[in-house]
């Protein structure tokens, strides 16, 4: 199965998919009404630890699924699939908002972790948009394993230089 596959069948019955994206930031939400001063202690927040990771990781990949599209594909935007790029944006915002309301993030064991993936898929997205923009093609007889090691190394140097600015 690949990834165009994949989309049509969600398409085609989108009740789960529906239902998932809803359910988090109704839990969220219902989170927020029944521990509300006791959001920032042990057992609550590592269940919006966990209720942040399973918003995140769709909700990343599909901001970093349009900006592939529109920026790379050169889709139009009436092309846009609402359950697969803006259902998991809308609910990860919704939901990280509602959890912001009850308990600071600095305070949710993980979360430096998702922000500093976001941080690192913005980049390097923003990186290669650049690069496609440029249109540089260079012919070059260094060795493969040489451009893997230097492109895991800018990688490594993105990575560690974000950490450090934004420490």
């Amino acid at each position: 199965m690949t990834l165009g596959e994949f989309f049509v069948k969600v398409g085609d019955s989108p009740s789960i998919i529906l239902f998932y994206f809803i359910a988090i930031p109704a839990i969220a939400f219902l989170m927020y009404m029944w521990v509300k001063e006791e959001g920032d202690k042990a057992p609550w927040t590592y269940i919006y630890s966990l209720l942040i990771y399973l918003v995140c990781i769709p909700g990343i990949f599909a901001i970093t699924l349009s900006a592939y599209l529109f920026l790379f594909e050169r889709k139009s935007i009436f092309d846009t699939d609402v359950y697969l790029q803006i259902l998991p944006l809308l609910s990860m915002v919704i939901t990280l908002w509602i959890i912001k309301l009850n308990v600071e993030f600095k305070s949710i064991p993980g979360f430096g972790r998702i922000s500093s993936l976001m941080l690192v898929i913005t980049v390097v997205m923003s990186l290669l948009w650049i690069l496609e923009k440029t249109h540089i093609f260079a012919i070059t007889f260094v060795p493969f394993q040489y451009v893997i090691i230097l492109m895991l190394g800018i990688f490594a140097a993105i990575f560690f230089g974000s950490k450090r600015v934004f420490k």
